[in-house]
Formats: C-alpha cells, structure tokens, sequence
C-alpha cells in the first residue's frame, strides 16, 4: 500500500524521523542504540547528516565472544566503543542501488570511507551488498533502503571491527 512505512525490529520507521529516534523503536536494534547513547553518538547521529548506518541488529551483537557486548558498554570503554559504532557510519546518504552500482563500477569491489576514518569494502554476492571489514570479517545486508530524515539506514547481520 503506497506510503506504508517501512518495518525494522517490529517499529515502524518514519522517515520524517531521524535515525536514532527511528531505531530506538524497534526491539532487534536496542543493543545497537544501548551502544550508540554509550558513545555519546546520539546527539550527532541525530543531526542533520546525511549519514548512511550500517546498523548491526540484536542477532549480529549476539555474535561476539561472550560478556564483549557488556564490556564495550562500560564507561572506560567510551572511546572503543565510539570507534566501534562511527566505523558503521558513512558520511553520505547511500542506497542500495548507489552502493551496488558503485560496486560494479569498480570491477566487484568499492571502498567508502567511515566517520571513524577507517574504509569499508563493498562488495555483492548473488545481490546482496556485502561489508568487508579492517579485520577480514564480512556482514551481510538484511534490509536495506530505510529512509531516514537524516540518512538512510542498512540492518546487518554482523558487527563491524575497525583495525
């Protein structure tokens, strides 16, 4: 139905709204927002962008070694933590289609840098945008194309390390 707004985590995402407000809706993305408040991101990743997240769900956090969740979240972890986070953050607003073209263009492979100052590999298999990270760890995207006020958000499937 035209205007329908888009689902993440059972929430609706109202792209008059923006990204923070968005994803503290839904309930597979609260790990991600416990971490960004954490950081100290959430005034920045509500303002006027545009950025483009890669946002890692409850399931992708699930992920990591036992306890590193509750480790990162402690407050002498801020600065990891905050690095962490911005390395799933492009000072752009992307789709889908720009990062796949762009992808194409570049024979299989394209490089974005973060706000973390750290780059991305995107690549696609059988369709699906996938993220290279510093470490050699790939995420997949899950959803894409959630429009925000600010930017656009991705849900991933795995969480992103710098180097």
């Amino acid at each position: 139905m035209p205007g329908e707004m888009p689902m993440v985590g059972g929430a609706e995402m109202d792209p008059r709204e923006d990204i923070v407000v968005n994803l503290s809706k839904a309930s597979d993305m609260s790990t991600l927002v416990a971490a960004i408040k954490a950081a100290e991101l959430d005034k920045t990743l509500a303002g006027a962008g545009p950025f483009t997240v890669f946002a890692p769900n409850n399931a992708a956090f699930e992920k990591l070694p036992e306890g590193a969740v509750d480790d990162l979240l402690r407050p002498e972890h801020k600065q990891k933590l905050s690095a962490i986070v911005t390395y799933h953050v492009l000072p752009a607003d992307m789709t889908l289609e720009d990062a796949l073209k762009a992808v194409a263009e570049d024979g299989g492979s394209h490089s974005v840098m973060t706000i973390e100052g750290e780059s991305l590999t995107l690549t696609s298999e059988n369709g699906t945008l996938v993220l290279d990270d510093a470490r050699g760890e790939k995420a997949s995207v899950v959803q894409s194309d959630v429009a925000q006020s600010n930017g656009m958000v991705h849900v991933i499937d795995t969480v992103l390390m710098p180097e």
